[in-house]
């Protein structure tokens, strides 16, 4: 077991991921007593101001973003007493040594939260070394995006490869933090009733949709250079499909789950210049209305035009004896009539109806776990209607409903930053994605993408407010499939 450590330096202090994820989730944490007694966090950033001023900063974001029931003066004061603040160009490698001063000795551990744009890792590496400040005992955790492509993403695991071994380097995706996600774990390999089922013996196939209704939101020098496939894909959705997919872990930890989730990822059936068109759909949001209001159009919003995607689905399949022959679709975008993340499995019919000579239709039973914005498991099942079946058998289709917040109503809902902060602090790089996960993600993304432009596909416009363009419909209808919604 990793030693806690006692110092944590949180890159990009006063960025919005910060106020809003960051600081709430630490002082949750503090409040509920989970943090190392004398953990002092350093904050930094390029925002010239002293200590005092970045409190004030800590302070408003934690009134404005933590539930007022989780807050009181008292502890908002304990957990202000652990901030300080250091302002850091990380483009300039001597400004390091001011930081280095802040932070002191690392003998007793130092985690980093490192949240910074890809030209300035290598830099910010260099600095923090240079500065003594990735030693033995100091552990990195690394935001996405971890580049843009493969080639960009192994300059970047490169540039701190040469650093930081991979045992102290945690690359967070933070689906992975949410207690949903982790309870996908459970309900497959802590139960009996669904393993047995959970192959293509059992599935005839899978949904993950991730919908957003918002559109650039302020993101537009990140998002118009990167898209839906590599902003949503690439990362999130993989991951979850790798733990829908991954064969059961010998056991419960980083090196056993990890090593199944890139069995999978390695597994996937390469789409590439001769399926692209056939296996995938790409589209671009227009001028709709959405809660009752006009919205503009991507290229309005950017104010010019762009071939940036912000809708993809796409039909993929896994390769192995598990899951050959099973569909997985994915599907994602912006300006999509709800926001939802969820994962819906169909299992097979039976193999012979008792009930057809009555008049009875069966329907498939389906398991629906829903991440975001209510977390639940829904498991659909056939049940018999009421009644004297004189004019024949009725059944229905019936849910049987976990929704966590009723069925664990005596525990917290945590931020999906708590656990991954507080695993980083302890050590723990199980939620964390590795090395060669992430390049098996790229690779299969760049062969899309490549698939894509040789193809001279370009996204085809779709109503803000609906469901993408209608050939996403034909995508999976073509199989006989409808999408969840």
């Amino acid at each position: 077991m990793s030693t806690a450590s006692e110092k944590l330096l949180l890159f990009g202090a006063t960025g919005d991921l910060s106020q809003r994820m960051l600081l709430p989730s630490l002082f949750g944490l503090d409040v509920d007593g989970l943090l190392p007694p004398a953990l002092a966090i350093i904050a930094t950033a390029r925002s010239e101001m002293n200590e005092a001023r970045f409190r004030e900063v800590a302070a408003t974001a934690l009134k404005r973003y933590v539930p007022a029931e989780r807050m009181s003066d008292e502890a908002l004061a304990g957990f202000l007493n652990r901030l300080n603040y250091v302002a850091v160009d990380a483009s300039d490698p001597t400004q390091f040594s001011a930081l280095a001063d802040v932070v002191g000795s690392t003998e007793k551990g130092l985690s980093i939260f490192l949240s910074t744009a890809p030209s300035l890792f290598g830099a910010t590496i260099d600095g923090l070394n240079g500065a003594g400040l990735a030693g033995c005992n100091v552990r990195i955790g690394l935001e996405k995006p971890l580049g843009y492509d493969l080639v960009s993403s192994r300059t970047i695991n490169d540039a701190v490869a040469k650093v930081f071994p991979e045992e102290r380097i945690f690359r967070i995706d933070h689906y992975l933090g949410k207690e949903t996600v982790q309870n996908l774990l459970a309900l497959r390999f802590a139960n009996s009733l669904f393993e047995p089922l959970w192959k293509a013996g059992g599935i005839d196939h899978v949904q993950i949709t991730v919908s957003e209704t918002v559109g650039l939101e302020g993101r537009v020098g990140f998002y118009d250079g990167a898209g839906a496939i590599r902003d949503m894909v690439q990362n999130h959705m993989l991951q979850l499909l790798a733990l829908v997919a991954m064969e059961p872990p010998a056991q419960f930890n980083s090196t056993a789950i990890r090593d199944e989730k890139v069995k999978v990822l390695r597994s996937l059936r390469k789409i590439d210049r001769a399926t692209a068109a056939s296996h995938s759909v790409i589209g671009q949001y227009g001028p709709g209305a959405m809660a009752g209001g006009p919205v503009p159009g991507y290229s309005d919003e950017l104010g010019k035009p762009s071939g940036t995607e912000t809708f993809v689905a796409i039909k993929a399949h896994i390769d192995n004896w598990r899951w050959q022959g099973v569909p997985f679709y994915l599907r994602t975008g912006k300006r999509l009539p709800s926001r939802q993340s969820e994962i819906f499995i169909q299992f097979k019919g039976v193999p012979h109806s008792i009930f057809e000579s009555r008049g009875a239709v069966l329907q498939p039973n389906k398991l629906i776990i829903r991440l975001q914005p209510d977390e639940n498991v829904r498991l659909l099942l056939m049940s018999k209607e009421p009644g004297l079946d004189r004019d024949g058998i009725r059944l229905r289709e019936v849910p049987l409903d976990i929704a966590m917040d009723n069925a664990f109503a005596d525990s917290r809902r945590r931020i999906a930053y708590e656990r991954l902060l507080l695993d980083l602090i302890e050590g723990d790089q199980t939620l964390f994605v590795r090395r060669d996960e992430v390049e098996a993600q790229w690779e299969w993304v760049d062969a899309i993408r490549d698939g894509w432009a040789a193809n001279a596909m370009k996204p085809r416009a779709y109503t803000a407010g609906t469901w993408g363009p209608s050939a996403a419909i034909g995508l999976t209808e073509r199989d006989g499939v409808t999408w969840h919604d």
